[in-house]
This record gives structure tokens, sequence and C-alpha cells, in this order.
């Protein structure tokens, strides 16, 4: 059974580029701002790449002391690309006109592989000790992490194929790239995160990083039935009815979650990074330091 992560932080910025993948709702975005506040916290200069569009993750690193959000788009990369390679005239026309948006959908795999062209020259630039991706959904992390070898077959020579080769390159070195998958400690994410890792393994061949468990419960242990049964005795008998159906319920989902992480860590080994469960409907740069803090070994 593979141990819970020793040294989470260090072993979660291990490599420079961190791309942290997972299904949606599990929190990716959460954990992306969480590496990043922590490694800022230990001094690292660190970039956020947000491919969604979505702007989260500035509000919630608002208080981090070194970070830098900076938003990618497909579009945007393969007009920067265009006129990197002497192609601003066409890169203008195709704004113009906006054809731009329609290029990834008439050569399949050429707006992933910008994308990650563009992170390869930020992670060469030297401006920044760690780039943290917030990567795409678990579903389209695959697709997006295989479209450099697609191309790279599919074309012989040129630019593209020498920005497939590039990207490769920065996909297959564990110095330099590794992916963080994020789960819950449920069935479904389970299931989904272990099928995950076994396809970007199988099919990338990039270097995965621990196992990020978010929303665990690891509160102070709940009081076995006869003392819960004491506890109660006092208590008016609608309001021990709602507590011990409250306590049922928490017992009972924490035999699922032990249940689930067990499954997790003898189907898939990796280490695991277990984040605890935070019952707030949105968290706040407050929370993130507060789960940056379990990174680095700060919390009581």
């Amino acid at each position: 059974m593979p141990p819970e992560s020793e040294y989470p932080l260090q072993s979660l910025t291990a490599a420079r580029v961190v791309v942290v993948a997972g299904k949606g709702g599990v929190g990716k975005t959460t954990v992306t701002a969480v590496i990043a506040r922590a490694a800022s916290d230990a001094g690292q200069r660190v970039l956020v790449v947000e491919l969604d569009g979505k702007p989260t993750l500035a509000d919630l690193l608002r208080d981090a002391p070194d970070v830098t959000v900076m938003p990618i788009s497909a579009p945007d990369a393969l007009d920067e690309y265009l006129r990197d390679h002497g192609f601003a005239r066409i890169a203008k026309r195709l704004n113009r006109t906006g054809v731009i948006d329609m290029v990834g959908t008439a050569a399949p795999g050429i707006d992933d592989v910008v994308v990650l062209g563009k992170i390869k020259q930020l992670e060469r630039s030297g401006d920044w000790d760690l780039v943290v991706v917030d990567g795409p959904a678990a579903g389209h992390a695959i697709t997006f992490l295989t479209s450099a070898a697609g191309l790279a077959d599919a074309v012989r020579a040129g630019p593209v194929r020498a920005q497939a080769d590039d990207v490769l390159e920065l996909l297959h070195d564990g110095d330099r790239c590794q992916v963080v998958l994020v789960a819950l400690p449920e069935t479904t994410p389970v299931n989904e995160v272990i099928e995950t890792a076994f396809a970007l393994e199988d099919l990338v061949g990039v270097q995965l990083g621990p196992l990020v468990v978010n929303g665990v419960d690891t509160e102070a242990p709940l009081p076995d039935p006869e003392e819960e049964s004491a506890v109660l005795a006092d208590v008016p008998d609608d309001e021990a009815l709602t507590l011990a159906e409250a306590a049922a319920f928490r017992r009972s989902r924490r035999e699922m979650e032990r249940q689930e992480l067990e499954r997790l860590a003898t189907e898939l080994p990796l280490p695991q990074i277990r984040l605890t469960a935070r019952p707030v409907a949105g968290l706040t740069a407050d929370d993130i330091g507060a789960m940056a803090s379990e990174l680095t070994g700060e919390v009581s």
C-alpha cells in the first residue's frame, strides 16, 4: 500500500511544470491554488496557468506573495505562435475573419499543442521556479496531453513538427513536468482517477506525481455508540434524534471514505496527499492559505 507522502510540498513540486487534472467537481482548481500558494509561501516564484478562462484563481491567490496568474487560450496561443514564426500577416487575417477560432477543428490537436508549446516556452524562460497548470478535466486531460504525439505522427517536418517534438520532450522529462491527479474519496471519482492514471502512463508516458485526495474528513474521531447514547441521554428527544442521525450519517461517510482510500491505495501505487474537507459553500483566499499550510507541515 503506498504511503501518504512524507514531504507533500516537495513531492508536488518535484518538476518545474505541474499539470493538475481530475474529474469535474473534485476540486482541481482548488488544488492548483493550494499548490501555488504553498510553493509561494515557501519562497518560490510561481506562475499559475488558467486554461478555462474562468478568473477564479486570481481571487483565490490574491494573498500569495509571489504568484502570477496567466490565462492562456488556444486562439491566443496560436496567434502568438504564428507571429513568432513569421506569419504575422496570416495571424492578422485569421483574427480579423474569426477563422483562428476554427483552426483547432480543422487540424485536430494543433490547439492543444500550441498551448502546451506556450507552457514549454514559459518553463524555459527562467522567470519562474514553478509553473502550475490548472489542466483540463480528466477525460480531456488525456486528449490534451496526447496531442503532441498525434501531431508528431501526422506531420513529418516543419515548425509544427518541431513544436510537437519540443512538447514531447517536456512531457517525457520527469524533472521538467509531472501530472498531479485529484480525486475525492468517493466511488466514481476513484474509479475515474485510476483509469486516467493508467491511460496517462500508457498513452503519454508522463511522470505522475503524488495523488491528491481532496475533501477527506479528518476531524476528531466520533464517539462510539455507547458514549453517544450517554451524551444524548440528557438532550431533549427531538434534538437527540437529529444529533443521532447526523452522527450516523457521518460515521457512514467516514467508513465509505476509508474503504475508497484503501481501494485507491491498492489499485493505484502512488503516494497520497490528503486535504481536509472544508464545510463551506465557497472557498476564499484564507481557506487556500490554510489548506496550503497542510502541505508545508505548519498545521498543528
